[in-house]
């Protein structure tokens, strides 16, 4: 499932490449028909992301809603104008660092034919973007979009500066495992699997420490932690955890194999002790930890 820093991504873009521009609101595939024909010939005046949920502002006062899930993604297209990642989402298709956008569009005639199952296409004069597989895709208004962002955690990259307490006073209201407690959007909004596993090696806690038993210093530690390496993701389009003294290779960009301590990384050597990295599920989820440097 693409985490917040890739959401975040997404709202610059559109923002970037449509925004002030009446769009062509269409569903292709047809499920989405009656709320494209809502937002179709509005003009896009910004787009919002808070955790791994996407708003798109029209002028009509209608938001899009969108949360892509674990198979959602955009795909991007237009003329020389209409620059940034070609595709954006569904890390098992694309990964967590986008496909780029070489350049090498040549002439530009217009948004491809459909392929596939478009949940939504919206075109500009410059170029196009098309939804496939999203988890929600609404038309929505704005006291509804409050409603959801009620439910929600504070986002890292939205909050950096005032979301430490809060996040804190979350945590320390639940008694469940922290490792789960970091993919509930209600307590931390963004955080997804890659991210859970790599924060908590780095801060050095156990997947098994209790939201009540987290210490807030270690609380606030553990939230500037989480603001650090989201911004590194909004800002290099992938997730990188690794410090540089603690990578074998210092290629750049980093390799893959050198981009995590412990994701995916189950039956390596940890990279700061050695011991084998282990694997197991909490909640439903694969958790990758260290059992000597996260012992707890």
């Amino acid at each position: 499932m693409p985490e917040g820093h890739s959401i975040h991504r997404l709202a610059r873009q559109f923002t970037s490449v449509f925004a002030g521009q009446a769009l062509q609101v269409s569903s292709p595939q047809g499920r989405f028909a009656a709320g494209a024909a809502r937002l179709d010939g509005h003009v896009l005046t910004g787009a919002q992301a808070h955790g791994k949920q996407l708003f798109l502002e029209f002028d009509n006062d209608l938001f899009l809603r969108i949360h892509l899930g674990l198979y959602g993604a955009f795909d991007f297209g237009g003329d020389e104008s209409f620059r940034g990642a070609s595709s954006i989402g569904a890390p098992r298709r694309v990964g967590e660092q986008e496909a780029p956008d070489d350049g090498g569009l040549g002439t530009y005639t217009g948004p491809p034919p459909p392929k596939g199952a478009v949940r939504v296409r919206l075109v500009s004069p410059h170029g196009w973007a098309d939804l496939r597989g999203p988890t929600a895709c609404e038309v929505i208004t704005d006291e509804e979009r409050h409603v959801v962002l009620q439910r929600l955690g504070p986002d890292p990259l939205q909050q950096a500066k005032d979301g430490a307490e809060d996040f804190a006073r979350r945590l320390a209201s639940r008694g469940s495992p922290i490792a789960a407690l970091l993919m509930n959007q209600e307590v931390l909004a963004g955080v997804g699997n890659v991210y859970r596993a790599e924060v908590l090696f780095r801060q050095r806690i156990s997947p098994w420490t209790t939201g009540r038993s987290v210490q807030p210093e270690q609380a606030h530690a553990l939230w500037n932690d989480v603001v650090d390496v989201t911004a590194d993701g909004v800002a290099q389009g992938r997730i990188v955890t690794t410090l540089p003294g603690d990578r074998s290779d210092q290629a750049e960009p980093v390799p893959v194999s050198e981009a995590h301590y412990v994701y995916k990384r189950q039956g390596l050597p940890c990279r700061i002790c050695g011991t084998d990295i282990a694997l197991t599920e909490m909640p439903a989820r694969k958790l990758y930890w260290c059992p000597s440097c996260q012992a707890g």
